[in-house]
């Protein structure tokens, strides 16, 4: 258990025709790719995704605590529930 604390690695996306970076903890990665792989999109599709969502919120978070966020909520949702 003692690997979930590593500190975050930055790395480069794309998003909307857009680079940025994005420094999340190495299980956040590992989590980001299974669900990109799960719906069948690239990792970049999903953080769009994330950033679209993000941005509809009144007070929208950093791009990184969005994707934290949405992973967690999306690991609480019930199967079949997306």
């Amino acid at each position: 258990m003692s690997d979930i604390y590593h500190p975050p690695i930055k790395r480069s996306v794309e998003i909307a025709g857009h680079k940025t970076s994005i420094s999340l903890e190495p299980l956040f990665w590992d989590i980001l790719n299974e669900v990109a792989q799960r719906e069948a999109l690239p990792l970049n599709a999903v953080i769009a995704q994330i950033d679209a969502e993000r941005l509809e919120a009144d007070t929208p978070p950093g791009l990184a605590t969005a994707v934290r966020l949405w992973l967690v909520a999306d690991l609480l949702s019930p199967p079949g529930e997306e």
